[in-house]
């Protein structure tokens, strides 16, 4: 029986992580290297956060996909973005997926009952000073959302056969405090995944 290409690499996202090679916790790289000389140097002072990369379950309806946000516009910072849920770490959790799936509960109204955490894949170092810890979670993809508008501005899915195929990303430059900056991006429909989201789904394809 011939396996649909969308359903094979949600086959090989549970397969990395079945094995060792999804124990490789490898920081995510930046494709602008004054980033990386940046966050190197200033690790020790970057606040800890964590996202959720919320991966649905394909069936015989739908194929599987990824779960993102559009940030909303009255953000004081990266408003208007595409994002995954997530944000900074609290005292009362215990690690980062404690964080991922409080936030996400928070943000999109994903209780952490409804994600099966798979695992991690390396930190990614941030110049607005965070450093972020992406978890991998699988979920039911007829789950119903409830954006909170303080954050998210929308929710919608991405094919996670697109999002797996390092071919699809492209290099792009943005101004950033001044500074131009390299950065990779993902087109989507309307959407322009671009950033630290489409740098953790890049390094999450090469990884697979």
């Amino acid at each position: 029986m011939t396996i649909a290409p969308s359903a094979r690499r949600y086959q090989d996202l549970l397969s990395f992580f079945d094995c060792d090679h999804g124990k490789r916790l490898d920081p995510i790289r930046h494709p602008d290297r004054m980033v990386n000389t940046i966050a190197e140097s200033e690790l020790s002072r970057f606040r800890s956060a964590a996202v959720l990369i919320a991966v649905t379950r394909p069936d015989a309806n739908a194929e599987s996909q990824v779960v993102l946000t559009v940030r909303s516009a009255n953000l004081k910072s990266h408003a208007g973005q595409i994002s995954f849920p997530g944000g900074t770490t609290e005292k009362q959790d215990r690690d980062s997926v404690a964080t991922a799936l409080r936030e996400t509960h928070e943000e999109i109204g994903l209780h952490p009952s409804n994600v099966e955490v798979i695992g991690c894949i390396g930190d990614i170092a941030l110049p607005s000073g965070y450093r972020v810890t992406p978890v991998v979670g699988i979920i039911d993809n007829n789950l119903d959302y409830l954006a909170n508008p303080a954050e998210v501005e929308a929710i919608f899915h991405a094919p996670l056969s697109l999002a797996l195929d390092p071919e699809a990303y492209t290099h792009s430059a943005v101004t950033y405090r001044d500074v131009e900056r390299t950065v990779l991006e993902l087109h989507y429909e309307e959407h322009r995944i671009w950033g630290a989201t489409a740098a953790i789904l890049y390094h999450l394809a090469s990884l697979i």
